[in-house]
């Protein structure tokens, strides 16, 4: 039993399923900017971020063709080391918990904190297509 749970885990299937999933938020926020790009424009702007049109555009592009790296193992480590660069710099950014007032700090701070796991994920995903070796 313990056997076949293991082989589920560590199937080709399962690999790419874990994957996609650290890739989802991207390609979700990708599609959607691409859906409302007016609204993208504006989510620069609210950020500072200028140009705010160059910018969506190039995030967009960012995100697919990072995630498509990730998902279709082309230069995997390279696609996931810029999705963890990626991550932590939008976080930096746009979840500031500590300028909040304390109703609102919880949430945008477990969101941060959240943000730092799945850039983690990333990182393990470059270190295992690096070939990195278990050291614990």
């Amino acid at each position: 039993m313990l056997d076949d749970l293991k082989d589920l885990a560590t199937s080709p299937w399962a690999h790419w399923l874990a994957l996609l999933l650290l890739c989802l938020a991207y390609l979700q926020g990708a599609i959607d900017k691409l859906r409302d790009f007016p609204g993208a424009i504006a989510e620069m702007r609210h950020f500072g971020l200028r140009p705010a049109a160059p910018l969506a555009a190039a995030t967009i592009a960012f995100e697919l063709a990072a995630s498509f790296m990730v998902l279709a193992h082309v230069h995997r480590w390279l696609g996931a080391l810029a999705l963890a660069s990626f991550t932590v710099l939008a976080n930096l950014l746009a979840d500031r918990f500590w300028k909040l007032p304390k109703p609102e700090r919880r949430l945008v701070a477990n969101a941060f904190f959240e943000h730092w796991g799945l850039a983690g994920g990333f990182l393990l995903v470059a270190w295992h297509d690096l070939g990195g070796r278990h050291v614990f």
